[in-house]
């Protein structure tokens, strides 16, 4: 069987979605657009963010979206990829920094077991 675990964004499934909860669609398009309008940052920055933002959430329509969008507004390719890396580092930071949790935990049980 070869069918991916993420179906291809098609018009089908959009005018399903948009069938289902026309309202909502209407809200969350207008949202989106606020959101990524020119602002204190410019598209270009915002478009990055979500691409990082998007390695992050592990999206891979968020992805590829937010990647054609912020070539578009004027990123580059190696700016793309820098924040790319800094989705990576953040992540693996998250990873490091609550690392406290298991010192923590471990601690505390070999203080109480006297080990």
């Amino acid at each position: 069987m070869d069918q991916s675990m993420y179906p291809a964004a098609t018009k089908e499934l959009a005018k399903q979605r948009a069938e289902l909860a026309p309202d909502t669609l209407t809200a969350f398009k207008a949202f989106s657009a606020s959101v990524f309008a020119e602002g204190a940052l410019p598209k270009k920055t915002k478009q990055l963010i979500a691409v990082a933002v998007a390695h992050v959430t592990q999206c891979p329509y968020c992805i590829r979206g937010h990647t054609e969008a912020a070539l578009h507004a004027g990123a580059t390719d190696k700016e793309i990829m820098e924040a790319i890396w800094v989705a990576a580092e953040m992540r693996a930071g998250g990873a490091y920094a609550h690392s406290a949790l298991a010192l923590d935990t471990m601690n505390h049980v070999h203080a109480k077991s006297g080990s």
